[in-house]
């Protein structure tokens, strides 16, 4: 019987991993800890998803979420299935909910990295398998998720902390919204009155009881936090590249925002990075930087997502 069969003779509902504000606080505390667990095994890591598979499909190209989320999978004993947008019918006359329900009887799991958030919630509501949230326009949760644990790893349980976001108030930025709002810190948002973030994500978040700042002045969301984090400026798909770039010029994070930080602070960035324009060669490339560690710990989140929305 297929894992999509199974399901259905239980009655069971998937575990999608789709925004952070979906997931209660406990449970994504318990993602994490088990996440700071597979890194600590390494290799000699138990392999629950053994007999596992999980489908990826990429209709935005990426390095970081491909190679994290196979190599998670595959530590946990699981098989993966690649699959992009030229190789499906997804968008050429298959429906999604079409394509969810046969994937559904074929794997175990399915991670969808898309420019449309309406295909990922059609791609939920029809699978009957979990599915997770590997990027859409409007939210990045596994790269937050991995923020988190490695803000921990240098500073400890980030609630009661302070943190600070420069720039646009993108997909990266909600995330961070919502962040705050389940795991408790305050977020100073510095973001031009032409890319506020979302609205929506700021009301739940305060409603949650997160301390939410939002200004114009990176100079003041700066102060005394103990991580500053940007993005890039023009992201795939932005076709107002020269507009930004005049919208957001004074939001470059440099040594100089930096030191208004805590002395202990540290630089986030979800990668890939361009240097000199959101971010100084001396601030990614210095010591404050833990872009690297971000980027290896998503392979250790993503396992925690996994082995949770599997059921590990």
């Amino acid at each position: 019987m297929s894992a999509a069969a199974e399901s259905d003779a239980r009655g069971e509902t998937p575990r999608h991993f789709l925004d952070i504000a979906m997931i209660e606080a406990p449970v994504l505390r318990r993602i994490l800890d088990q996440a700071v667990r597979f890194k600590r095994a390494g290799r000699s890591a138990s392999r629950p998803l053994a007999g596992r598979a999980l489908a990826l499909i990429f209709e935005k190209p990426s390095t970081r979420t491909r190679v994290s989320f196979e190599m998670a999978m595959r530590g946990l004993g699981g098989d993966v299935v690649m699959l992009s947008s030229r190789e499906m019918q997804i968008g050429r006359g298959e429906t999604v909910g079409d394509t969810a329900r046969v994937l559904s009887r074929y794997v175990d799991a399915i991670m969808l990295r898309t420019d449309r958030e309406s295909k990922l919630r059609e791609l939920a509501r029809h699978a009957t398998v979990p599915v997770i949230n590997g990027l859409t326009e409007r939210s990045h949760p596994c790269q937050v998720m991995a923020d988190v644990m490695t803000f921990e790893e240098r500073h400890g349980p980030i609630a009661g902390q302070r943190v600070a976001w420069i720039g646009d108030g993108n997909n990266m930025a909600k995330s961070w919204i919502e962040a705050a709002g389940r795991f408790g810190f305050t977020l100073n948002l510095a973001c031009p009155p032409e890319l506020l973030p979302d609205a929506t994500a700021l009301d739940w978040a305060r409603a949650q009881g997160a301390d939410i700042r939002l200004t114009p002045d990176p100079l003041e969301a700066v102060a005394a936090v103990r991580c500053v984090v940007t993005d890039t400026w023009v992201s795939m798909g932005d076709e107002d590249a020269e507009h930004r770039h005049s919208v957001l010029a004074g939001y470059q994070v440099d040594e100089a925002l930096m030191r208004r930080a805590a002395p202990d602070a540290i630089f986030m960035h979800c990668l890939p990075a361009h240097r000199g324009e959101e971010v100084t060669e001396g601030v990614i490339d210095g010591p404050q930087s833990v872009v690297f560690d971000e980027a290896e710990n998503r392979l250790f989140a993503q396992q925690g997502i996994l082995a949770w929305a599997l059921g590990s």
